[in-house]
């Protein structure tokens, strides 16, 4: 297929607009999803009859799926689905309320699924595909002090690719798990990213310190959200996409250190382990 049809979660900034901006430079159509001030994001992409943007919110189920609708109305197809919609929360486990917890799976998880299922009848007719999930390097590595609670979701992000890419193993659609390391976005901007109501001192040498550094990084992060649309172009246009796919310097180095450790863990552990068949 020549050209394709994209639905794309929280494209109004950072890597939804760059991949969206990217899509329409090739000459592929764009459904491109914004909670708010639509009309500004289409005049920006400037895309013609080949933009469509659609106000909605992942959380909420009845407004995905109208979304949904109005792009197979509108394009009747959705070749490629990028869950991309998703903020960072900041904060010690204990300091974090359920509510704030709460919160931040509906929209990095249970968004992420709303979507996901709504989109699924469409492609499972056309019997063709990808959905791509935007993961982290932090759902390798989960070990920054104070966002434990936001690696958790990208670690559930990761599992749920699994799960769905053997569930759709001979259908013809495909799966992956794309987790970008530090790119040069506005999830490190104090507007983007939450931090608990509470936060206790006991914590301060520990995700204090991050806190402390979160001003610092935003800015000077190694990645360019540019050049992350390139590989994500690239990813669609695959014909053996990988299921898991770390983008960044910093991403890599983060799996590889994962399975590292894991694998030295294993075989100390290994004779213990192993000692509890019958």
């Amino acid at each position: 297929m020549k050209n394709k049809v994209w639905f794309i979660t929280g494209a109004s900034k950072g890597f939804g607009f760059e991949i969206a901006k990217a899509a329409l430079a090739i000459g592929d159509r764009v459904v491109a999803t914004v909670r708010k001030n639509a009309g500004e994001l289409e005049a920006e992409l400037k895309g013609g009859d080949r933009i469509l943007v659609v106000t909605l919110d992942v959380t909420n189920e009845k407004l995905v799926r109208a979304g949904v609708q109005s792009a197979i109305e509108r394009f009747g197809r959705i070749d490629v689905l990028v869950n991309n919609a998703g903020y960072g929360l900041l904060a010690a486990t204990e300091e974090a309320s359920d509510e704030e917890v709460r919160k931040q799976y509906d929209t990095n998880v249970f968004g992420l699924l709303n979507v996901t299922r709504s989109v699924l009848p469409q492609m499972r007719r056309q019997s063709s595909g990808h959905i791509i999930n935007m993961s982290s390097m932090f759902g390798y590595l989960n070990n920054t002090p104070g966002f434990g609670l936001y690696g958790s979701t990208k670690y559930a992000v990761e599992g749920i690719c699994e799960g769905l890419a053997a569930e759709l193993k001979s259908t013809g659609i495909k799966v992956t798990a794309a987790a970008p390391g530090l790119f040069s976005t506005e999830f490190a901007s104090s507007e983007s990213y939450q931090r608990s109501s509470v936060i206790l001192d006991f914590y301060e040498p520990t995700v204090g310190v991050i806190r402390d550094r979160m001003g610092q990084v935003h800015g000077h992060q190694p990645g360019d959200p540019s050049k992350l649309a390139v590989v994500i172009m690239k990813l669609a246009a695959s014909e053996n996409p990988p299921l898991h796919l770390p983008i960044g310097t910093d991403s890599v180095k983060s799996y590889r250190r994962k399975i590292s450790v894991m694998n030295k863990e294993v075989e100390e552990w290994e004779s213990i382990s192993t000692s509890t068949d019958h």
